[in-house]
């Protein structure tokens, strides 16, 4: 499922459902977060999260024209799986300035190194940053944007009910989580 300009409401409806659909889409994002270790969320996207994403932008930034809705829609539409793949923003989460930008600077590469663990198929590793490149000779930024592009045989075992594992081989944060049931019952959606 795509976001469309029609699937958009007016500022004005939007206004109107807003207060009773919040707790509605903050409970289906938590559902869709995996996180990874200490410092690292996922955040996977489907037409919900994204639909709300920009509803909130038109709110906050008022935009009611016509050719700047077209341009929210272009800029965070690509964000919705597209029936063969996972998408994620990555957020790698440090409070403490200080601390934010030592380990940024360690984690040079990271967003390449995330993957996905099917049981009984090879790692998909992320696509990561397709739109821009997001890391410095420096450091990685603290926000990309990633893709886990799944064959055939990897997607019908996701809706079998096989396992599926979330991690990172990175040096400097090594990490992988199994994906809860819930959870991974909804983004299996994604791949239907």
């Amino acid at each position: 499922m795509k976001v469309t300009r029609e699937s958009l409401l007016s500022l004005e409806a939007y206004a109107r459902v807003r207060k009773e659909h919040k707790h509605v889409i903050i409970a289906h994002r938590r559902l869709r977060s995996v996180a990874l270790g200490e410092h690292m969320r996922l955040q996977f996207e489907d037409e919900r999260t994204i639909r709300y994403q920009i509803q909130e932008i038109l709110r906050v930034e008022k935009i009611f024209e016509e050719e700047a809705i077209q341009d929210e829609l272009a800029a965070y539409a690509p964000l919705v799986p597209d029936g063969t793949n996972w998408k994620a923003t990555m957020m790698i989460e440090y409070p403490d300035e200080h601390e934010r930008r030592r380990e940024l600077a360690r984690l040079i590469g990271v967003e390449d190194r995330l993957f996905v663990e099917v049981e009984g198929h090879p790692r998909v590793y992320a696509i990561a940053d397709e739109d821009l490149e997001r890391e410095t000779a420096e450091k990685t930024s603290a926000v990309h944007f990633v893709r886990f592009e799944f064959d055939a045989s990897a997607r019908a075992a996701v809706g079998a009910g096989a396992a599926v594992k979330i991690g990172c081989d990175h040096t400097n944060y090594p990490s992988h989580v199994t994906v809860a049931a819930d959870t991974l019952a909804s983004l299996a959606g994604d791949l239907a």
